[in-house]
């Protein structure tokens, strides 16, 4: 039962801080708790009812960080790259509920990328959120597969592959809504989270998250790196000092910003133009390619196509969800057995 709503609440009676979680153990400064901030905030104004999601997260840092938005919703932690399978079982169980998966440029790009292009394929209704930050932060920095050919960073030293972009990937699919943003404009991730709600299909929300512990590469045996590679601790322990989150004003359509990054290197964001189409999907993959040339990541919604039914309706999954259906629905009477048993002897 929904509560009396108040000047505080939204329709469903609930307060923002009634879709919060626990406490971030993220950096601060970390991207991951802005997305976060905005899940919250968008669920706070489309009064989603937190006992109707269902959240879903695979292994890495991206994967924590469910844990600090709808804490009273449902949820399941998957193993490394299996969350697609984990949404999967649960949409065709349930095809009512919301679900929001939460993802990383390892999770998804690198041994999850066969799970994600299968889920696009399947176009199961759910609202797919890639935290990407070009490296692996929960295992110490290491360049993802997402991180750009030619790019140095102090720890890990020179990329020398190129990268998968997860957009392309996802239009390759033939998924309906594919979008990317930029942790540090938080009313675009707002406005592209509330249309992916609304998506009948799977939607992908590629976010660049800057990480903004692995900034420091000395090769110094005095160094921080020198010594975690050959220290032998008793426990394992690390400091790492406080960051300002990076954050980046209202641009205008076509605009090229260039966003200064905690290791010294510089990000170039672009909106995408005006007149873009993003019902055009020769002309979104053509977009993406060229970005990739010029090495900026264009933002906004790349790609729209609502005419794909849902795997649930593809499926015909009945109205009433199955994980509701009572047992003598699903489990044949004896005597419906016994008919079918006939039919082979």
């Amino acid at each position: 039962m929904d509560r009396p709503r108040t000047i505080a609440s939204n329709a469903a009676g609930l307060s923002r801080a009634d879709y919060g979680g626990k406490s971030s153990t993220l950096c601060k400064g970390c991207g991951h708790n802005s997305i976060a901030s905005q899940i919250i905030q968008v669920a706070f104004e489309l009064a989603l009812r937190p006992h109707e999601v269902v959240k879903l997260s695979g292994i890495g840092c991206s994967s924590k960080s469910a844990a600090y938005f709808l804490g009273t919703s449902h949820g399941f932690n998957g193993l490394h790259g299996r969350m697609p399978s984990v949404a999967q079982g649960v949409l065709v169980a349930n095809h009512t509920v919301r679900a929001i998966g939460v993802s990383g440029d390892g999770d998804t790009g690198s041994i999850g990328l066969g799970q994600f292009k299968h889920l696009l394929r399947r176009n199961t209704r759910m609202v797919y959120v890639i935290e990407n930050n070009g490296v692996y932060g929960l295992t110490k920095g290491q360049f993802s597969a997402t991180a750009e050919e030619g790019l140095r960073l102090k720890y890990a030293g020179h990329n020398e592959l190129p990268p998968i972009d997860l957009c392309q990937e996802a239009i390759a699919a033939s998924c309906g809504f594919v979008a990317r943003s930029f942790a540090g404009d938080a009313k675009q991730v707002r406005e592209l989270l509330k249309a992916a709600f609304s998506h009948r299909g799977t939607a992908v929300l590629d976010v660049i998250s800057p990480c903004v512990s692995f900034n420091n590469d000395d090769e110094s045996p005095k160094s921080y790196v020198y010594g975690r590679h050959h220290e032998r601790p008793l426990q394992e322990l690390g400091f790492i000092a406080p960051a300002d989150e990076i954050v980046i004003g209202d641009t205008e359509p076509g605009e090229l910003t260039m966003v200064s990054l905690h290791d010294g290197s510089r990000l170039k964001l672009r909106k995408v133009e005006e007149g873009y189409d993003p019902t055009d999907r020769a002309a979104a993959m053509a977009r993406l390619i060229e970005a990739e040339r010029r090495q900026e990541f264009i933002t906004g919604l790349l790609y729209y196509d609502d005419s794909r039914p849902s795997y649930a309706e593809a499926a015909r999954l009945p109205e009433t969800p199955l994980a509701t259906l009572p047992d003598a629905a699903l489990r044949p009477p004896p005597a419906a057995l016994e008919r079918t048993l006939q039919r082979y002897r």
